[in-house]
């Protein structure tokens, strides 16, 4: 089956991801966003690189480009969340991730959030009245948050797509590349 590429050129997207990152959940979509034309910036709570994993085992690192201390959500049209257990439990901690995200949320801008990574949603309160997928293993903590847990390979609700695995991926990128679409910018005419 032939992808149609959305043209996501202007987009600006900020991937939030620490250490304990699942590399194919960040990779994947990444490359996709990249080969459709959108800006992609890796923002961490620490600078230098992060590592990735491949399920429990340490694989690649990938280089941040900024410290989320020093981003702003307004520089950017949209947010991918990437999984991994650690990464997500690391991320939610952060105030400055937290209010990163409620101030896109506010913004009405889109996120991609796969896996773990609605752990994030749920410590900055985002959670309540959502449908969404994610690992199995969450669906409690989605519920008790007061979202709509369902177990779909991919789910858009609104302004948020969401997947629950790395075999989601190819449905994930899709559907995400489809969403960041409607909220490109358009080239200004000088």
């Amino acid at each position: 089956m032939e992808m149609i590429v959305a043209k996501l050129t202007n987009l600006r997207v900020a991937v939030l991801a620490t250490d304990g990152f699942e590399e194919a959940e960040l990779t994947e979509p990444v490359k996709a966003l990249k080969e459709a034309g959108a800006q992609v910036e890796i923002l961490s709570t620490k600078s230098g690189q992060i590592q990735a994993f491949r399920h429990h085992d340490k694989s690649t690192t990938v280089n941040v480009d900024r410290v989320i201390d020093e981003a702003q959500a307004s520089e950017y049209d949209a947010v991918l969340l990437p999984g991994g257990v650690l990464n997500a439990d690391m991320l939610r901690m952060g105030p400055k991730v937290q209010s990163f995200l409620q101030q896109m949320q506010q913004a009405g801008k889109p996120f991609a959030v796969i896996c773990h990574a609605p752990w994030v949603l749920i410590s900055a309160n985002l959670v309540q009245g959502r449908t969404l997928t994610s690992y199995y293993t969450i669906q409690d903590d989605i519920s008790n948050a007061g979202g709509n847990w369902v177990d779909r390979e991919v789910v858009v609700d609104g302004n948020w797509v969401t997947s629950r695995q790395p075999d989601d991926i190819p449905a994930f990128n899709r559907e995400m590349l489809n969403l960041f679409a409607q909220f490109a910018p358009t080239a200004s005419a000088s």
